[in-house]
C-alpha cells in the first residue's frame, strides 16, 4: 500500500509538467522565430551602411518632426535587436549617432542594449541556468562562485574589452548565477566607451556620405581605440587582484612566507 501511493508521488515530483516546460521555452521559441524572420523578410538588408546613407535625408526629417518618439522607436528597435542577438550592433549604434548626435546617441543605445540585454539574460537564465548547471556539477559550480565573488568587474571587464561578441557576454552570466541587479549595472556602465566610439563616428558620418567615399564599421576600432578600452578593463581588474592579494596575506603562515 505505501510502495503504491510513493511510487506515482516520485514519479510526478521527476517529470516537469508540460506547462511548465511551455512557458520556460516558450521566450526561446520566440527568439528563434525572430531571427529567422529577420532574415527570411530580408530585415537584414534594412540594417547597413548603404541603405542608412540612402535613407539619410528622410531618417533626419523623422527625427526633426518628432525627437521624442524617434528616440522611443531607436531605443525600442535596438532592444530587440540585442534580445534577438541579431547582426548589425555597429551599424545600429553608429546610426544612434549619426541621429541623434554622439552624447544622446550613446544615452539612447545603451540603454536600448542594456534592456535588450536583460531580456535575453532573464531567458538564459529561466530556460537554460538551472538545467546546465545541475548537469555540469562541480566544475560550473566553481566557475560560478569565482564569477560571483567579483561579478561586477568581471562584467565590466568583458564589457570594455571587445574579445567575446556582445550576445555571448549576455548569456554566460545568466548560466553563472550573476544577479540581475549587478549584471544591469556592468552593462549599462560596461558598454558606455565603446559606445561614444562608434557613436562618435556616427555623428560625423555626413562628411563621409558627402564625399561618397567607401566606411567600414570595424575601422572604428582602430589600435588606438583597442589600447584605450583595454586599459579601462585593466583598472577594472585591479579590485579583483587587490582582493586576491589580501586573501593571500590573511591566508595563516603568509606572512612568515
Amino acid at each position: 500500500m505505501s510502495i503504491e501511493n510513493t511510487t506515482p508521488q516520485t514519479t510526478a515530483d521527476a517529470v516537469e509538467p508540460v506547462g511548465g516546460l511551455t512557458k520556460r521555452f516558450l521566450p526561446v521559441a520566440v527568439i528563434v522565430a525572430g531571427i529567422v524572420g529577420f532574415f527570411a523578410f530580408g530585415v537584414d538588408q534594412y540594417v547597413t551602411f548603404e541603405a542608412l546613407r540612402d535613407n539619410r535625408e528622410a531618417l533626419i526629417k523623422l527625427v526633426d518632426d518628432g525627437y521624442a518618439v524617434a528616440a522611443v522607436g531607436f531605443i525600442v528597435i535596438y532592444a530587440v535587436s540585442t534580445a534577438l542577438s541579431l547582426p548589425g550592433g555597429a551599424i545600429l549604434t553608429i546610426a544612434g549617432g549619426f541621429l541623434f548626435h554622439a552624447v544622446f546617441g550613446t544615452l539612447f543605445v545603451v540603454i536600448g542594449a542594456t534592456i535588450g540585454a536583460v531580456g535575453i539574460f532573464l531567458v538564459a537564465k529561466t530556460a537554460l541556468g538551472d538545467t546546465l548547471r545541475a548537469k555540469a556539477g562541480g566544475a560550473v559550480k566553481r566557475m560560478e562562485d569565482g564569477f560571483r565573488e567579483n561579478a561586477l568587474s568581471y562584467l565590466l571587464i568583458l564589457r570594455l574589452v571587445p574579445l567575446f561578441p556582445f550576445f555571448i557576454v549576455n548569456i554566460v552570466p545568466a548560466l553563472l548565477g550573476v544577479p540581475l541587479r549587478t549584471y544591469v549595472i556592468g552593462t549599462f556602465f560596461g558598454i558606455i566607451p565603446g559606445t561614444f566610439v562608434f557613436a562618435s563616428v556616427g555623428a560625423g558620418l555626413g562628411s563621409v556620405f558627402d564625399s561618397m567615399d567607401e566606411f567600414d564599421p570595424a575601422s572604428v576600432l582602430t589600435t588606438e581605440v583597442v589600447i584605450a578600452l583595454v586599459g579601462l578593463a585593466v583598472l577594472t581588474a585591479v579590485p579583483i587582484a587587490y582582493k586576491k592579494l589580501k586573501t593571500r596575506k590573511m591566508k595563516p603562515g603568509a606572512a612568515d612566507a
